[in-house]
């Protein structure tokens, strides 16, 4: 189904792998009647060329990217427009898509939701981009409708700004990273390793995109294959895929870790411009004639079968066959798992929906950029139709991506054949991937085509004594389990036919709709500003000295930025930087709030020209046994603040708010033995947050001691490769040994300002 090769290949003229090895160079010649060595193979990528055309910086080594469009939706464009405010903007310098599809339904906060829409919508008048009000579209099917474009790159505030099988090499990132593009600054990273993705094959009826996207996540998430690189399909079954089907598997390449992926084009999707009133938007992209790769992942598009990911991760894989055959072993290893994820906070288990030997589910949802493409939706009605879901617990929920896609399916029946079994229709909201919808009743279990299943990312809440949880599966095997009353099916046991169902796009919806200045801005605009709409609180540079209190000690295997900062129903505190922190941690660690608080009150007395120890009288003994041994830190040269320790820190979601919410309680770093993604790392530092590495291994340090870290600005601006930090015992400072990782300059210099707000005043 899926292989990985070690070490590099090359494929040679688009259909054969050549693995690297000393019999590689003759290999090519014989096939080409060339020598192409490893570098000169490396520019034929796909990859290489986007990134070479919008590379500012004149080396290939270290990227300065400029993008052509950057896209946001409404729980990250206020904070990310606020930021750029306070930098100096005064008109978006490229196309700005703010959409409306994650705080549509957030039933608290009174006003919120809709200020913060309007505050989009006049941002979008008064410095000329393009507003989609709510439920018009998800984000990411708004960008494939409308933004994407052969060769082009986009940067998006979502974590799943992935157009690749349009042609468009997309990325998600954190906000500070748009406030850069919006200054006119650039995405500064170094060459990234590119894996190709080599299909072969054809998909049997009744298995999906997210079937595939599956397969590949559950082979290369855990060891890293290629995280923070990009993923270049190519081969033989890419032609064998529908436009549709290549956005599905696309958009969940997200899971693996990658940065970003791009497909090879061909008329497909010269057809899906076309159809899009866009065709002069499609540009044919295919690697050279010898390409060289970093790795290469080898799928057996007709080899894969209906798939599940149980609970919480993307890349806890079984096929539904497996698990139906060994349900008491597998549901063993999930509720193992689970143990760990949910840090024995309540009780779960799965086996309790084990009746007469099936497995039975309570809902199923078929939602978002993943999900709710048209093609999904029309599979899941031919395989519901004529069924019913029953008038038990199980409810079935099916979202399309945009208004165009749920025209078509009233137009082409689809629609009708989907109500008639029970289930519901609704329209285009993010909500059920990020837990701001359909959240299950306790102890539910549910199966969606979404994109994750981390632990409450589904809406239950721990500290209530709640749980629920999702495993993530195709919408045709969803189908096939409603069509069953939720005894767990794949879609390939379906015996009748699946339908081809010609796509008709209707532009007149936006036309009607959608907020478009055409770069044309309006200074003379007023914001509106609703009253929880907030600056951000002055953050000071980095200080001479640090000591750092270890506010959270975190051992899990992964922590997801859901777990550093909520998502769900404090979506609608995304506009209010002091509000939202108090959910910080919430559902991890209670505690942690209150904890950055009582440390943070002695950097407020720096910052006030107040003494420190009077505010935090508990710094007595820890600045005596710190003067000790460095009685030259003190006034003027030293700060307080709180630090995290996390295994791996930043799996999922580019919300900026999982760094700016610790930054605004006081947070100065995290402690990590790795950082699971490089968008988390980035909004770390964006928000002047120091990203320290620490060996694997026993910690030095225990949760609520206090560090102190000399000369760590000193550090910064030298570049030092390691950092002699200490923990402050009771006997004594205890020495250990700290590094950031690789910094580029600008990078250093935000951290030394404080954030990326004071380094774009200086």
């Amino acid at each position: 189904m899926v292989t990985l090769l070690e070490g590099g290949a090359y494929l040679v003229n688009g259909t054969e792998i050549i693995p690297d090895n000393q019999e590689a160079a003759a290999a090519i010649a014989a096939k080409t009647g060339k020598q192409i060595d490893k570098e000169a193979a490396a520019k034929e990528t796909i990859s290489y060329g986007i990134l070479e055309s919008h590379n500012t910086s004149g080396s290939m080594d270290n990227l300065k990217i400029k993008f052509d469009k950057l896209t946001s939706h409404d729980i990250t464009f206020v904070g990310i427009i606020q930021t750029a405010r306070a930098s100096g903007l005064t008109k978006f310098p490229i196309p700005y898509v703010l959409t409306n599809c994650h705080n549509s339904l957030c039933a608290v906060g009174g006003t919120i939701n809709e200020d913060d829409h309007l505050f989009g919508l006049t941002c979008a008048k008064k410095y000329g981009g393009v507003y989609v009000p709510p439920h018009q579209a998800v984000i990411h099917q708004f960008a494939r409708e409308m933004l994407a474009g052969g060769g082009r790159m986009i940067l998006g505030s979502d974590s799943h700004t992935r157009y690749g099988a349009l042609g468009t090499m997309a990325m998600g990132e954190g906000g500070p990273e748009l406030v850069k593009q919006l200054l006119n600054q650039t995405y500064d990273i170094k060459m990234p390793g590119v894996i190709g993705v080599y299909l072969t094959g054809e998909p049997v009826k009744g298995v999906g995109p997210q079937d595939v996207a599956l397969a590949i996540i559950g082979a290369v998430f855990k060891n890293g294959y290629v995280k923070n690189k990009v993923m270049e399909f190519v081969g033989p079954g890419v032609e064998k895929l529908s436009a549709d089907f290549r956005i599905g598997i696309d958009v969940m390449t997200t899971e693996t870790t990658c940065l970003s992926s791009i497909w090879k084009t061909d008329k497909v999707i010269g057809k899906f411009y076309e159809i899009h009133g866009r065709k002069e938007e499609y540009k044919e992209l295919a690697p050279g004639e010898a390409a060289y790769y970093d790795g290469m992942i080898c799928v057996d598009l007709s080899a894969v079968k209906p798939m599940i990911a149980m609970p919480f991760h993307p890349s806890n894989t079984y096929t539904i066959e497996e698990v139906n055959a060994n349900l008491e072993d597998i549901l063993h290893e999930v509720e193992q798992r689970a143990a760990v994820s949910l840090d024995g906070a309540v009780e779960y288990s799965l086996k309790d929906k084990v009746r007469n030997g099936k497995f039975y589910v309570d809902q199923g949802i078929i939602a978002g950029c993943a999900g709710g493409g048209f093609e999904n939706i029309c599979a899941a009605a031919d395989i519901l139709k004529g069924q019913y879901i029953g008038s038990d617990e199980f409810t079935l929920s099916v979202y399309p991506a945009s208004m165009p896609v749920y025209m078509e399916l009233i137009k082409n029946g689809c629609a009708a054949a989907i109500l008639e079994t029970g289930a519901v229709m609704k329209t285009a909201f993010c909500g059920p991937c990020f837990g701001a919808g359909d959240t299950p009743a306790n102890n539910g279990f549910s199966i969606r085509h979404s994109t994750r299943n981390f632990p409450n990312r589904e809406g239950s809440k721990l500290q209530n004594g709640q749980i629920a949880s999702v495993a993530l599966m195709d919408a045709r095997s969803i189908a096939a389990t409603a069509a069953n009353k939720g005894f767990l099916t794949p879609a390939t046991e379906f015996e009748g036919e699946l339908g081809k169902y010609k796509y008709h796009f209707d532009s007149k919806i936006y036309e009607n709709r959608v907020f478009d200045s055409r770069g044309v801005a309006d200074p003379e605009v007023e914001i509106h500003f609703g009253p929880n709409i907030k600056d951000w609180p002055a953050m000071c540079s980095l200080p001479e000295n640090m000591v750092l209190q270890v506010v959270s000690e975190i051992h899990d295997p992964v922590t997801t930025t859901d777990e550093l900062i909520p998502s769900g129903e404090t979506s609608s505190y995304r506009s209010n930087p002091l509000g939202l922190a108090e959910f910080t941690l919430s559902r991890k660690d209670p505690a942690y709030v209150g904890r950055a608080k009582e440390i943070q009150k002695a950097q407020t007395a720096v910052m006030e020209g107040r003494c420190p120890v009077e505010a935090k009288p508990e710094l007595v003994p820890v600045m005596e046994t710190i003067h000790k041994q460095f009685p030259e830190a003190g006034e003027g040269n030293i700060g307080f603040g709180s630090t995290i320790f996390a295994v791996k820190p930043g799996d999922g979601s580019a919300r900026e708010q999982a760094a700016s919410c610790q930054k605004v309680l006081g947070g100065w770093a995290n402690i990590a033995n790795e950082y699971a993604t490089k968008r988390y790392r980035s909004n770390l530092i964006n928000w002047g947050m120091l990203p320290f590495l620490i060996e694997e291994g026993e910690l030095p340090f225990a949760n609520l001691d206090y560090l102190f870290i000399p000369g760590i600005r000193k550090a910064v601006e030298e570049e030092q490769g390691s950092i002699t930090a200490y923990a402050v015992k009771a006997d004594g400072l205890k020495p250990f040994t700290l590094t950031l990782g690789d910094l580029t300059k600008e990078e250093r210099r935000i951290i030394l300002e404080g954030c990326l707000i004071n380094y774009n005043r200086v």
